[in-house]
């Protein structure tokens, strides 16, 4: 679900992005953004004796050496990741199950891009307005009726955070929900995402809180298979979507939810997740100079909306400040 105040959090993402202090409060909306903040609830995390594998650098490929950690991050899981090495740069928690929101798209949308077929044209069923209402889901604002392509229907998905447009593939591509969410579940096990589960195509929090759940190694696995697509790469890179409206469907615009692209240089991507019990979340990507470095942050807590983009932000400003060995 996103939440108001994205002016608030473009002012203080951008303070934060020149280096300065934050200390941002929105009035009368309970929101705040500051180094001070109280945490969150201590979460229920688990961690598992038994690791998942992890991406690991390669023994031929150059290391960069990690004499610090990045400062301020306050999400209780995350880890930064070299996406060329595999090198694990820096983590916290990075093998504790946590539910993970809406960053559970990305899966879906993996599933709808690999299953092929884009152009195939998609009735919106009218189940989605219920579907969205019972969860007090985010929403695309589908009109049930609409006719739009499968591509169309992932830049609903995972921009403005569509949890009608998951639904509407899910339905199409499993064909129906359970089917999707087995294939969901099947190719996680196929990944090695060992501690990862999925109970719906969207992250929404049924049949519990912590029905849909994985860790920062498991997300880091999903995003780096999920940015070798070029279709996937191309919806997650954008800051807005605009459909005009056509003879089967009305006007659309969808705008970004990851407050990283189009603010901080070099971000590509790739999705944001929120429940009250996930708290704040986002995977993430940015390149400079050549070099890409993959994130997660989870459990970021509920200090304002851009929670999860400012920790990133910080662990992206001193990871691109490690410099390589020759």
């Amino acid at each position: 679900m996103r939440l108001p105040g994205r002016l608030l959090v473009m002012t203080c993402l951008s303070a934060l992005i020149g280096g300065s202090a934050v200390a941002c409060s929105s009035p009368g909306s309970g929101l705040a953004i500051a180094r001070s903040a109280a945490h969150a609830k201590p979460s229920a995390a688990r961690t598992w004796t038994k690791k998942p594998p992890t991406p690991s650098p390669s023994p031929a490929a150059p290391t960069i050496p990690v004499p610090s950690a990045p400062r301020g991050v306050r999400a209780k899981e995350a880890a930064l990741v070299d996406a060329a090495t595999g090198q694990v740069l820096w983590s916290r928690a990075m093998n504790a199950e946590r539910p993970i929101g809406s960053v559970a798209k990305v899966m879906t949308a993996l599933l709808v891009i690999s299953a092929g077929n884009l152009d195939q044209q998609i009735r919106i069923p009218r189940e989605v307005l219920s579907y969205v209402w019972k969860y007090g889901a985010t929403s695309a604002s589908l009109h049930p009726g609409d006719v739009l392509t499968a591509r169309q229907l992932l830049e609903a998905l995972m921009l403005p955070s569509g949890a009608d447009a998951a639904y509407a593939l899910a339905i199409t591509y499993g064909p129906g929900m359970n089917a999707f969410i087995a294939r969901m579940n099947a190719t996680a096990a196929r990944m090695g995402m060992a501690h990862t589960h999925f109970t719906s195509p969207d992250g929404l929090p049924y049949p519990t809180e912590y029905s849909t759940y994985s860790t920062p190694a498991d997300l880091i696995t999903l995003g780096l298979a999920a940015m070798k697509s070029p279709v996937f790469r191309s919806v997650v890179d954008q800051t807005f979507y605009q459909l005009r409206k056509g003879p089967w469907h009305h006007a659309y615009w969808w705008d970004q939810t990851n407050e990283l692209v189009g603010h901080y240089a070099g971000a590509i991507g790739i999705k944001t997740g929120y429940t009250n019990d996930a708290n704040h979340c986002l995977l993430f990507e940015a390149v400079r100079n050549g070099r890409a470095l993959i994130g997660v942050v989870l459990d970021s807590p509920a200090t304002g909306p851009g929670s999860a983009a400012i920790d990133a932000i910080r662990m992206l400003n001193w990871g691109f400040s490690l410099h390589q060995a020759h």
